[in-house]
């Protein structure tokens, strides 16, 4: 599955990052935290000018040709931030009221009040038919006072049509399609803005909404304490091993080979790693160990395979797994 960013003609990708590149190893990579007009300019998200213009058809006969117009829906285009040019972008009614860049990200910065978050990636999909923003929120998730996750609001929105502007509290770091869907497949609470709306009015409302967010993440910070506070033998972990990755009675040498190095690697992980040593000997540090094999750990013929695998499909699929065997 690709990563659906934009690319320009002069060969520059429509993403930004603050300080840590993404997976695909795109983009722009900012020595520092970033400000609303920076990640603006820094994905190539500036400028934009959304705008809706009236739809034709055009019939060729016989008779010559006939321009029809269509009164109820109308052309989103844009402007071009690198060429300057006219682009199509989607099919709207005329009661949808354009979005622009800008005001995304103003969305976020509305939301969070000064509290302290910064902007950490954003970018243009599927040539500017989407785009996300996300802020990474000052306070991480912390499990048993020892585990921390981070975590972050993220904005996503499209200008053809197809989504409205949505807002949601995630552990997800969105980079690219693969995470803005692993994004809304965790994502602890949302809000969604349509674009018959006046957006900004709806910012209060919108906040009271996402404070329902914190309960969900208190509720799988309870979760997970409860697996931080109880015992995993080794005996019980590859118990679980064996349910995620079954190995069959009549499996080829190669596949038993695989499953013997795959289970190696487990068993340092969840024993002898130094990721693991502050949770060490618990269910909580199980479940972490297979998540770090996925990540960093699974074969995969590229680096980019091995990322893109860990955030969708089976990866995704096996931490689930893993949690619910792991659970309390």
């Amino acid at each position: 599955m690709a990563h659906e960013l934009e690319t320009f003609a002069n060969g520059q990708t429509a993403f930004a990052s603050a300080k840590l590149s993404a997976w695909h190893q795109l983009g722009q990579i900012s020595d520092d935290c970033m400000t609303a007009e920076e990640v603006m300019s820094k994905a190539w998200l500036g400028g934009w000018e959304v705008r809706k213009i009236p739809l034709q058809g055009m019939e060729i006969t016989d008779r010559g040709v006939t321009k029809v117009d269509c009164p109820d829906k109308f052309m989103t285009v844009r402007t071009n931030p690198e060429t300057g040019a006219t682009e199509y972008l989607g099919i709207v009614g005329e009661d949808y009221t354009t979005v622009q860049n800008e005001q995304v990200a103003e969305v976020l910065n509305l939301l969070v009040d000064e509290s302290g978050a910064h902007f950490e990636t954003a970018g243009s999909m599927r040539k500017g038919r989407a785009v996300f923003v996300t802020m990474k929120l000052p306070e991480a998730m912390k499990v048993a006072g020892v585990d921390l996750h981070d975590l972050y609001l993220a904005a996503t929105t499209s200008h053809d049509g197809t989504a409205s502007l949505r807002v949601d509290a995630t552990p997800v770091r969105i980079v690219c399609a693969n995470t803005q869907r692993m994004a809304y497949q965790r994502s602890q609470g949302s809000y969604v803005f349509r674009h018959t709306s006046n957006i900004t009015a709806k910012i209060s409302e919108a906040r009271q909404a996402l404070r329902l967010v914190w309960k969900h993440f208190e509720a799988f910070e309870r979760e997970a304490d409860k697996m931080i506070n109880e015992a995993l033998t080794m005996g019980e972990f590859e118990k679980i091993v064996a349910q995620l990755w079954p190995v069959e009675d009549d499996a080829s040498d190669a596949a038993r080979n695989n499953a013997k190095q795959r289970s190696s690697t487990l068993r340092y992980l969840v024993r002898d790693a130094d990721t693991q040593k502050a949770i060490k000997g618990t269910r909580w540090a199980g479940y972490q160990a297979i998540t770090e094999y996925l990540d960093h750990y699974a074969k995969a013929a590229t680096a980019e395979v091995r990322a893109r695998r860990a955030v969708t499909g089976t990866g995704a699929d096996l931490k689930a797994r893993a949690f619910d065997l792991l659970a309390v």
